[in-house]
């Protein structure tokens, strides 16, 4: 992404190098990176970053070098086929979209960096079709606000809007307008790219599981907290992937920081025992957090949803839980069990069906 770029970029401008930068615009099919995905490349050569984990950065070296020459911007597409598909084409038989533009101004790069640095989130919102102004860029933050200009006022206004919706989900991609700012028009295609803070994981309980979880969790890009009441259990020492190890019952912990929750976030509930992972799991159910699992055995399950039932939660709420947590993978060991947990997280937020433990029945260790 872009902001892996930005050390380079600055030693670069530091040389008083001209650079161009290449970002994935937009997918078709399968392809070997995501969205916003980056290349830099100055003009004697040196290039930082990845849009393709190789299968079309030579190409797209060239065309940057080319654009360095007439200081323009343009969108280029690179999809499959039988003769390129092992010279500039892509070999996983997709289609992605960049849009390559030689930099001439350096403020957007510059606000990304002062709020990445502040742990802030922050959009760009980059025109990369119409009949005019492309490379045109916003810069939005969450509440709305803006710097820059798309031209209009009224367009810089609605996509302003627009980009604080994809940031607070984290998302981007591709939007269309009207020239001022229309729905259901493309006159403009507008790249909304999200550079949001780390997906938070809250894991309640310091277990081996929790270890195995952690570890899994960092190398998907989570922010890790380790949380339990018992000072005895819940060490740096014991959990040093780990971000954070907060010594404190889970439902406090909840109740100070779960306004900070959201869709992209999750909490696990590994504890195995009914004082720590009822409240636990009332307190979450009391956020927005996108996904809440609870480990246990069906018996376990029972035994807490009765639990839970007493203690007035609705079955809309209970609807929520994943538990038992995790897709039905057999897994036994702490090792598996992360990766069946962490499984059934990337499924629920991509809307992926996969055959959770929830919906199934019968023994979970075969």
């Amino acid at each position: 992404m872009v902001k892996e770029l930005l050390d380079s970029l600055d030693g670069w401008r530091a040389r008083e190098l001209a650079i161009a930068l290449a970002r994935v615009v937009n997918l078709d099919g399968s392809a070997p990176r995501e969205l916003g995905a980056a290349m830099a490349v100055n003009e004697v050569g040196d290039v930082a970053g990845s849009v393709s984990g190789g299968c079309v950065e030579g190409a797209v070296v060239t065309e940057a070098m080319q654009l360095l020459k007439s200081n323009e911007k343009r969108l280029v597409t690179f999809g499959y086929s039988d003769d390129e598909a092992f010279e500039v084409g892509l070999t996983c038989g997709g289609t992605i979209e960049l849009f390559v533009e030689a930099i001439s101004d350096f403020h957007a790069y510059d606000q990304l960096k002062v709020a990445l640095r502040n742990g802030e989130p922050i959009a760009w919102a980059t025109i990369v079709g119409g009949p005019n102004r492309l490379g045109a860029k916003i810069v939005v933050t969450s509440d709305g606000n803006f710097t820059g200009s798309l031209g209009n006022e009224d367009l810089d206004r609605v996509v302003a809007r627009d980009a604080a919706g994809e940031l607070s989900a984290g998302r981007s991609g591709i939007r269309h307008y009207g020239p001022n700012g229309e729905a259901r028009e493309d006159t403009f295609a507008i790249f909304v790219e999200s550079f949001a803070p780390p997906p938070q994981m809250f894991i309640f309980g310091a277990v081996d599981f929790t270890a195995a979880l952690a570890r899994v969790a960092k190398v998907l890009g989570y922010r890790v907290t380790v949380c339990d009441a018992r000072a005895t259990f819940a060490t740096t020492t014991r959990f040093p992937m780990a971000d954070e190890v907060v010594v404190q019952w889970p439902d406090r912990l909840l109740a100070e920081r779960g306004g900070s929750l959201g869709e992209r976030d999750v909490v696990c509930i590994l504890t195995h025992d009914p004082k720590f992972d009822v409240p636990a799991t009332i307190a979450s159910l009391a956020t927005q957090v996108g996904y809440i699992g609870v480990m246990g055995s069906r018996r376990t399950h029972d035994d807490r949803t009765s639990r839970l039932v007493a203690a007035g939660v609705q079955a809309t709420d209970l609807a929520r839980l994943r538990s038992p947590i995790g897709l039905d993978i057999g897994a036994r060991t702490p090792e598996e069990t992360a990766v069946s947990i962490t499984s059934e997280i990337i499924a629920t937020r991509s809307g992926r069906d996969a055959q959770a433990l929830r919906d199934s029945s019968g023994p979970i260790h075969g």
